[in-house]
């Protein structure tokens, strides 16, 4: 980066973000320490966002860092853990300029104190080719307690929190793709895309409800049959209880073809779980207590695989959620 080398680059910008945490050594050595409480597991998740793939080329730098932190935290948020620290790494434009530095760690330091995480550490390397960002995040969680894909059992009761399709939607508006959708309608579906909302203090109130958990971030027909092979069960879903904002039902009522799009576009990061049917009083005072909608959407049967029931009954064929490699 003109006029600013690595070393300068993290004594200036990231060096603060690890201010506090004896962990980090201040950012000093090449590696970082941690050493979960008495009782607790540590839990470990990473994520990569690559420009052009992940966000728009000009995103601004600041909400982009934040969505790198909290798409990593929502996968903590799936495990029912505590945000503890997490390593970055940037793999920039030898044209970044030093606004565009100044202006990501300025993101992460917001995210950092309003989600109680700290920089633990990482590497930056220059490339010739699109921006490639990354973070492992680490949390704790109770001993043994941790929320897993592979506890869902038949006849539990498959949820998912907020409402589904924003993501993908809002991908789609910024591309300019919605024009006739009403502005408070288009700017909500962009929020819900570049800025999702980790459900973090959900998923820890899951720990002991839940069988099963994961966050969605590849769409529901992509997720849920990671929760079914892990489980060694089936799963079935109907398509007119999944979820949907206002603002969802917007796009969808303006252009009624979105609407494969909304049930299997991915980037909503809400928590897809699932309960048995006795939870289902809990559930509805956790999802009053937290202002969050808990909506059950199908059951969990024996068998193998994920069927998407549409409202006439018959099974909606062909649903698939993103992948990056293609059969």
């Amino acid at each position: 980066m003109p006029g600013l080398g690595e070393f300068q680059r993290i004594d200036r910008y990231f060096k603060p973000l690890a201010a506090g945490f004896p962990g980090a050594l201040g950012l000093g050595d090449d590696a970082g320490l941690l050493s979960p409480g008495p009782g607790e597991d540590l839990v470990a998740t990473t994520d990569s966002m690559v420009e052009g793939v992940h966000y728009l080329p000009g995103e601004k730098p600041s909400r982009l860092a934040r969505k790198l932190l909290r798409v990593n935290l929502s996968d903590l948020a799936a495990k029912g853990a505590r945000p503890l620290a997490y390593m970055l790494t940037t793999a920039l434009p030898r044209s970044a300029e030093e606004g565009w530095i100044a202006a990501f760690a300025d993101g992460l330091r917001q995210d950092q104190e309003r989600f109680g995480i700290h920089l633990l550490g990482g590497d930056s390397v220059s490339v010739e080719g699109p921006a490639v960002l990354g973070i492992t995040a680490f949390g704790t969680a109770p001993k043994g307690r941790a929320l897993l894909r592979s506890g869902a059992r038949p006849g539990d009761i498959i949820h998912v929190s907020g409402a589904l399709g924003d993501g993908a939607l809002g991908l789609e508006s910024l591309r300019g793709r919605l024009p006739d959708l009403d502005p408070a309608h288009r700017r909500h579906l962009a929020d819900r895309y570049t800025l999702p909302e980790p459900r973090m203090e959900l998923g820890r109130r899951l720990i002991g409800v839940a069988t099963a958990s994961m966050d969605i971030s590849d769409g529901l027909p992509g997720d849920l049959p990671h929760i079914c092979h892990a489980s060694g069960v089936a799963a079935r879903v109907e398509t007119a209880r999944i979820p949907l904002s206002p603002a969802g039902r917007a796009a969808l009522a303006a252009d009624p073809g979105l609407e494969r799009l909304a049930l299997s576009g991915g980037d909503d990061y809400e928590l897809l779980f699932t309960a048995p049917p006795e939870a289902a009083e809990t559930l509805a005072a956790l999802a009053l207590e937290l202002s969050l909608p808990l909506t059950a959407i199908g059951e969990i049967s024996a068998g193998e695989g994920a069927a998407f029931i549409g409202p006439d009954g018959a099974p909606v064929g062909d649903l698939k959620g993103w992948t990056h490699f293609q059969p």
